[in-house]
């Protein structure tokens, strides 16, 4: 063989820390949606929190490289990376026992400073998450990705090639189901196993009356599991402390488990580690 197929043939150094990191994670779970506002990083959050819960080492990555928001929803805004002892390379935040998150967040010196960057260097960013960063052992890795299936999630799913599962998130009116279809389409495209649809929002009940009121009315996600024979895994009632406790970055599973959303995200969890 000549020396210039060997170099073609033999994988560079960081293809061989890129697989031993990915070595030491036993599940990748993508967490994506058709579009904004659903809720998905509030859900990757929450599901995060609840695999830690359950004594699971647990990380998660936020690919949304202009609309960072782990940060702030895990309270580790203004911290930074850290190289520890003799290792090469920092390893992700640790917010907790058994939970660690990496975000581009924690590498701009100011949060209100845009990343305007194209396709080419977004790969790039996303790759060095993967490959140039200790990661620890871990049972879980949650990804939360942007809206969409454009570069990120694409390139994520396409880097660790064997993603364990997605979990689509929607709100129930039909016009977001029209996006997450395609989310659906964009993981059997990719062969990725869809574990099933969690529906976020899903009605809200009056503190006052208990009365429950469908703001976001509509069977699209009903439609769309069985169009696509997919589970939903659970539905999200509305709680205004899920939002006061993304804001103040504490986990609202602590501190409310025994309201219902609590409970239903906790059902929701128990079923992906059955499917996974």
């Amino acid at each position: 063989m000549k020396i210039e197929e060997m170099k073609k043939t033999e994988p560079n150094a960081g293809d061989i820390r890129l697989q031993k990191n990915l070595d030491r994670i036993k599940h990748k779970l993508i967490v994506i949606s058709g579009k904004g506002g659903v809720g998905k990083s509030t859900v990757a959050v929450n599901v995060a929190y609840a695999l830690a819960e359950q004594n699971k080492k647990v990380g998660i990555l936020d690919v949304d490289i202009h609309g960072p928001s782990i940060a702030k929803m895990l309270g580790i805004e203004g911290k930074r990376l850290q190289i520890s002892g003799s290792e090469k390379y920092p390893a992700p935040i640790k917010v907790k026992d058994n939970l660690w998150a990496l975000t581009i967040a924690s590498m701009l010196s100011n949060p209100d400073e845009p990343i305007i960057w194209r396709g080419p260097l977004k790969i790039g960013a996303i790759k060095q998450f993967l490959q140039d960063i200790q990661w620890p052992e871990l049972d879980y890795l949650i990804i939360d990705s942007p809206p969409g299936t454009g570069d990120e999630p694409l390139s994520v799913v396409q880097m660790i090639k064997n993603v364990d599962g997605s979990l689509i998130v929607s709100t129930p009116q039909d016009i977001a189901l029209l996006d997450a279809r395609k989310t659906i389409k964009f993981s059997q495209k990719l062969n990725v196993p869809v574990l099933g649809i969690i529906e976020n929002m899903s009605t809200f009940v009056c503190p006052h009356c208990g009365e429950k009121i469908d703001i976001f009315s509509g069977l699209g996600v009903e439609k769309a599991a069985k169009d696509f024979n997919i589970e939903i895994l659970g539905k999200i009632p509305i709680d205004v402390n899920i939002v006061r406790s993304g804001d103040k970055g504490k986990s609202y599973l602590e501190n409310f488990k025994h309201l219902a959303p609590a409970k239903e995200i906790q059902n929701i969890v128990s079923k992906i580690i059955k499917k996974v």
